[in-house]
Protein backbone atom coordinates (compact mmCIF):
# COMPACT_ATOMS: atom_id res chain seq x y z
CA UNK A 1 0.00 0.00 0.00
CA UNK A 2 1.15 3.51 -0.72
CA UNK A 3 0.95 6.59 1.48
CA UNK A 4 -2.42 8.30 1.60
CA UNK A 5 -3.44 11.14 -0.61
CA UNK A 6 -6.23 13.39 0.61
CA UNK A 7 -9.14 15.35 -0.79
CA UNK A 8 -11.45 17.85 0.88
CA UNK A 9 -15.19 17.25 0.64
CA UNK A 10 -17.44 19.90 2.18
CA UNK A 11 -14.89 20.66 4.88
CA UNK A 12 -14.08 17.00 5.56
CA UNK A 13 -10.61 15.62 4.84
CA UNK A 14 -10.97 12.25 3.10
CA UNK A 15 -7.94 9.95 2.82
CA UNK A 16 -7.36 7.74 -0.24
CA UNK A 17 -4.78 4.99 -0.53
CA UNK A 18 -3.64 2.65 -3.28
CA UNK A 19 -3.87 -1.10 -2.83
CA UNK A 20 -2.89 -3.31 -5.77
CA UNK A 21 -3.33 -0.34 -8.13
CA UNK A 22 -6.89 0.26 -6.92
CA UNK A 23 -8.16 3.32 -5.06
CA UNK A 24 -9.51 2.74 -1.55
CA UNK A 25 -11.34 5.63 0.17
CA UNK A 26 -11.55 6.05 3.93
CA UNK A 27 -15.00 5.12 5.20
CA UNK A 28 -13.87 6.37 8.60
CA UNK A 29 -13.38 9.87 7.19
CA UNK A 30 -16.68 9.76 5.30
CA UNK A 31 -18.50 8.63 8.47
CA UNK A 32 -17.26 11.76 10.27
CA UNK A 33 -19.72 13.75 8.15
CA UNK A 34 -22.54 11.94 9.98
CA UNK A 35 -21.03 11.44 13.44
CA UNK A 36 -17.39 12.38 14.07
CA UNK A 37 -17.44 10.77 17.52
CA UNK A 38 -18.72 7.33 16.52
CA UNK A 39 -17.42 6.53 13.06
CA UNK A 40 -17.16 2.80 13.81
CA UNK A 41 -20.83 2.60 14.75
CA UNK A 42 -21.85 4.52 11.62
CA UNK A 43 -19.95 2.07 9.41
CA UNK A 44 -21.31 -0.92 11.34
CA UNK A 45 -24.92 0.25 11.02
CA UNK A 46 -24.48 0.61 7.27
CA UNK A 47 -22.82 -2.80 6.93
CA UNK A 48 -25.60 -4.46 8.90
CA UNK A 49 -28.39 -3.59 6.45
CA UNK A 50 -29.65 -6.28 4.07
CA UNK A 51 -29.19 -3.96 1.06
CA UNK A 52 -25.52 -3.31 1.92
CA UNK A 53 -24.79 -7.00 2.48
CA UNK A 54 -26.33 -7.87 -0.90
CA UNK A 55 -24.37 -5.12 -2.59
CA UNK A 56 -21.09 -6.12 -0.92
CA UNK A 57 -21.64 -9.77 -1.74
CA UNK A 58 -22.27 -8.99 -5.40
CA UNK A 59 -19.17 -6.80 -5.59
CA UNK A 60 -16.98 -9.50 -4.05
CA UNK A 61 -18.35 -12.19 -6.40
CA UNK A 62 -17.44 -9.97 -9.36
CA UNK A 63 -13.92 -9.07 -8.18
CA UNK A 64 -12.75 -11.67 -5.66
CA UNK A 65 -12.21 -15.30 -6.75
CA UNK A 66 -11.43 -16.24 -3.12
CA UNK A 67 -14.64 -14.82 -1.70
CA UNK A 68 -16.20 -17.20 0.84
CA UNK A 69 -19.72 -17.54 -0.58
CA UNK A 70 -20.83 -19.95 2.15
CA UNK A 71 -20.01 -17.52 4.95
CA UNK A 72 -21.61 -14.74 2.96
CA UNK A 73 -24.85 -16.74 2.77
CA UNK A 74 -24.76 -17.30 6.53
CA UNK A 75 -24.30 -13.58 7.18
CA UNK A 76 -27.07 -12.72 4.74
CA UNK A 77 -29.46 -15.11 6.44
CA UNK A 78 -28.72 -13.56 9.83
CA UNK A 79 -29.18 -9.99 8.62
CA UNK A 80 -32.45 -8.40 9.61
CA UNK A 81 -32.73 -10.42 12.82
CA UNK A 82 -32.93 -8.68 16.18
CA UNK A 83 -29.56 -7.55 17.47
CA UNK A 84 -27.71 -8.37 14.24
CA UNK A 85 -24.56 -6.25 13.95
CA UNK A 86 -21.79 -6.61 11.39
CA UNK A 87 -18.44 -4.90 11.76
CA UNK A 88 -15.93 -4.41 8.96
CA UNK A 89 -13.43 -6.77 10.66
CA UNK A 90 -16.06 -9.52 11.00
CA UNK A 91 -17.00 -9.13 7.35
CA UNK A 92 -13.36 -9.31 6.21
CA UNK A 93 -12.41 -12.24 8.44
CA UNK A 94 -15.54 -14.29 7.73
CA UNK A 95 -15.76 -13.89 3.96
CA UNK A 96 -12.14 -13.17 2.98
CA UNK A 97 -13.42 -9.92 1.44
CA UNK A 98 -11.09 -7.57 -0.42
CA UNK A 99 -13.47 -4.66 -1.02
CA UNK A 100 -12.96 -3.36 2.52
CA UNK A 101 -9.65 -2.91 4.33
CA UNK A 102 -9.20 -2.38 8.06
CA UNK A 103 -5.90 -0.60 8.56
CA UNK A 104 -4.01 0.19 11.77
CA UNK A 105 -1.29 2.74 12.38
CA UNK A 106 -0.81 6.35 11.41
CA UNK A 107 -3.15 6.15 8.42
CA UNK A 108 -5.46 3.69 10.14
CA UNK A 109 -9.19 3.26 9.78
CA UNK A 110 -11.63 1.45 7.54
CA UNK A 111 -11.10 1.86 3.80
CA UNK A 112 -13.22 0.59 0.93
CA UNK A 113 -12.81 0.27 -2.82
CA UNK A 114 -14.13 3.40 -4.48
CA UNK A 115 -17.22 1.53 -5.80
CA UNK A 116 -18.17 0.63 -2.24
CA UNK A 117 -17.11 3.97 -0.75
CA UNK A 118 -19.41 5.85 -3.12
CA UNK A 119 -22.27 3.59 -2.06
CA UNK A 120 -21.52 4.29 1.61
CA UNK A 121 -21.38 8.03 0.91
CA UNK A 122 -24.79 7.83 -0.73
CA UNK A 123 -26.17 6.25 2.47
CA UNK A 124 -24.57 9.05 4.50
CA UNK A 125 -25.95 11.80 2.22
CA UNK A 126 -26.72 11.90 -1.55
CA UNK A 127 -25.37 15.44 -1.63
CA UNK A 128 -22.15 14.39 0.11
CA UNK A 129 -21.74 11.54 -2.39
CA UNK A 130 -21.92 13.94 -5.34
CA UNK A 131 -19.29 16.21 -3.82
CA UNK A 132 -17.11 13.19 -3.04
CA UNK A 133 -17.28 11.96 -6.63
CA UNK A 134 -16.51 15.45 -7.93
CA UNK A 135 -13.40 15.85 -5.75
CA UNK A 136 -12.26 12.29 -6.49
CA UNK A 137 -12.49 12.96 -10.22
CA UNK A 138 -10.55 16.19 -9.75
CA UNK A 139 -7.81 14.19 -8.01
CA UNK A 140 -7.69 11.62 -10.84
CA UNK A 141 -7.40 14.37 -13.46
CA UNK A 142 -4.53 15.96 -11.54
CA UNK A 143 -2.80 12.56 -11.29
CA UNK A 144 -3.12 12.02 -15.04
CA UNK A 145 -1.53 15.39 -15.73
CA UNK A 146 1.31 14.49 -13.37
CA UNK A 147 1.78 11.14 -15.11
CA UNK A 148 2.01 12.95 -18.44
CA UNK A 149 4.61 15.35 -17.06
CA UNK A 150 6.60 12.50 -15.53
CA UNK A 151 6.51 10.53 -18.79
CA UNK A 152 7.90 13.52 -20.68
CA UNK A 153 10.57 13.99 -18.00
CA UNK A 154 11.58 10.33 -18.39
CA UNK A 155 11.66 10.78 -22.17
CA UNK A 156 14.04 13.67 -21.70
CA UNK A 157 16.26 11.48 -19.50
CA UNK A 158 16.33 8.69 -22.11
CA UNK A 159 17.19 11.15 -24.86
CA UNK A 160 19.90 12.63 -22.65
CA UNK A 161 21.46 9.15 -22.41
CA UNK A 162 21.56 9.05 -26.22
CA UNK A 163 23.05 12.52 -26.14
CA UNK A 164 25.82 11.57 -23.66
CA UNK A 165 26.65 8.45 -25.71
CA UNK A 166 27.21 10.70 -28.72
CA UNK A 167 29.50 12.90 -26.61
CA UNK A 168 31.48 9.86 -25.45
CA UNK A 169 31.99 8.60 -29.00
CA UNK A 170 32.80 11.92 -30.67
CA UNK A 171 33.96 14.59 -28.21
CA UNK A 172 35.93 12.82 -25.48
CA UNK A 173 39.52 12.01 -26.44
CA UNK A 174 41.19 8.93 -25.01
CA UNK A 175 43.10 8.98 -21.72
CA UNK A 176 41.11 11.80 -20.12
CA UNK A 177 40.70 11.72 -16.36
CA UNK A 178 37.19 11.09 -14.94
CA UNK A 179 37.12 14.71 -13.79
CA UNK A 180 37.84 15.92 -17.31
CA UNK A 181 35.19 13.65 -18.77
CA UNK A 182 32.63 14.93 -16.27
CA UNK A 183 33.53 18.47 -17.26
CA UNK A 184 32.84 17.68 -20.90
CA UNK A 185 29.47 16.17 -20.02
CA UNK A 186 28.54 19.17 -17.90
CA UNK A 187 29.75 21.52 -20.61
CA UNK A 188 27.58 19.77 -23.20
CA UNK A 189 24.57 19.75 -20.86
CA UNK A 190 24.94 23.51 -20.60
CA UNK A 191 24.80 23.77 -24.39
CA UNK A 192 21.21 22.53 -24.12
CA UNK A 193 20.53 24.64 -21.03
CA UNK A 194 21.74 27.78 -22.79
CA UNK A 195 19.81 26.95 -25.96
CA UNK A 196 16.51 26.47 -24.14
CA UNK A 197 16.73 28.35 -20.82
CA UNK A 198 19.31 31.00 -21.67
CA UNK A 199 21.50 30.14 -18.69
CA UNK A 200 23.88 27.47 -17.41
CA UNK A 201 23.09 25.06 -14.59
CA UNK A 202 25.44 27.01 -12.29
CA UNK A 203 23.80 30.32 -13.14
CA UNK A 204 20.41 28.84 -12.29
CA UNK A 205 21.69 27.43 -8.97
CA UNK A 206 23.24 30.79 -8.07
CA UNK A 207 19.91 32.51 -8.82
CA UNK A 208 17.90 29.91 -6.88
CA UNK A 209 19.91 28.94 -3.78
CA UNK A 210 16.84 27.74 -1.90
CA UNK A 211 15.59 25.31 -4.54
CA UNK A 212 16.46 21.62 -4.69
CA UNK A 213 17.29 19.73 -7.89
CA UNK A 214 18.31 21.40 -11.12
CA UNK A 215 16.92 23.74 -13.74
CA UNK A 216 15.26 20.88 -15.65
CA UNK A 217 13.29 19.74 -12.61
CA UNK A 218 11.41 23.05 -12.77
CA UNK A 219 10.72 22.93 -16.51
CA UNK A 220 7.12 22.90 -17.70
CA UNK A 221 5.71 20.27 -20.06
CA UNK A 222 6.33 22.36 -23.19
CA UNK A 223 9.96 22.92 -22.20
CA UNK A 224 10.44 19.20 -21.54
CA UNK A 225 9.06 18.30 -24.96
CA UNK A 226 11.38 20.85 -26.57
CA UNK A 227 14.33 19.61 -24.49
CA UNK A 228 13.74 16.04 -25.67
CA UNK A 229 13.84 17.25 -29.28
CA UNK A 230 16.98 19.32 -28.69
CA UNK A 231 18.80 16.37 -27.15
CA UNK A 232 18.08 14.23 -30.20
CA UNK A 233 19.13 16.98 -32.59
CA UNK A 234 22.31 17.71 -30.65
CA UNK A 235 23.25 14.03 -30.86
CA UNK A 236 22.91 14.22 -34.64
CA UNK A 237 24.94 17.46 -34.79
CA UNK A 238 27.68 15.93 -32.63
CA UNK A 239 27.89 12.88 -34.89
CA UNK A 240 28.20 15.25 -37.85
CA UNK A 241 31.24 16.87 -36.15
CA UNK A 242 29.50 20.25 -35.98
CA UNK A 243 31.46 22.71 -33.74
CA UNK A 244 29.93 23.44 -30.36
CA UNK A 245 29.42 27.16 -30.99
CA UNK A 246 27.60 26.41 -34.23
CA UNK A 247 25.46 23.76 -32.52
CA UNK A 248 24.52 26.17 -29.73
CA UNK A 249 23.38 28.81 -32.20
CA UNK A 250 21.36 26.31 -34.25
CA UNK A 251 19.80 24.68 -31.18
CA UNK A 252 18.82 28.07 -29.78
CA UNK A 253 17.08 28.98 -33.04
CA UNK A 254 15.25 25.63 -33.03
CA UNK A 255 14.27 26.07 -29.37
CA UNK A 256 12.78 29.50 -30.06
CA UNK A 257 10.82 28.15 -33.02
CA UNK A 258 9.54 25.05 -31.21
CA UNK A 259 8.59 26.89 -28.02
CA UNK A 260 6.54 29.37 -30.03
CA UNK A 261 4.63 26.48 -31.58
CA UNK A 262 4.21 24.58 -28.30
CA UNK A 263 3.07 27.64 -26.36
CA UNK A 264 0.64 28.58 -29.13
CA UNK A 265 -0.87 25.09 -28.90
CA UNK A 266 -1.22 25.49 -25.12
CA UNK A 267 -3.07 28.80 -25.60
CA UNK A 268 -5.46 27.12 -28.06
CA UNK A 269 -6.16 24.32 -25.55
CA UNK A 270 -6.85 26.84 -22.78
CA UNK A 271 -9.21 28.87 -25.00
CA UNK A 272 -11.10 25.74 -26.10
CA UNK A 273 -11.48 24.48 -22.53
CA UNK A 274 -12.67 27.83 -21.13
Amino acid sequence: MKKNTKINVKGNTIAILKSKDEDYISLTDIAKHKNPNATGLVISHWLSTRYTIDFMGLWEKMHNPDFNVTEFSNIRNESGSNGFVLSSKNWINSTNAIGIISKAGRYGGTYAHKDIAFEFASWISPEFKLYLIKEFQRLKEAEQKLIGWTAKRELAKINYRIHTDAIKQNLIPENLTPQQINFVYANEADVLNMALFGKTAKQWRDENPGKKGNIRDYANVSQLVCLANLENLNSVFINEKMPQAERLLKLNQIAISQMKILLAEEVVKIVKSS
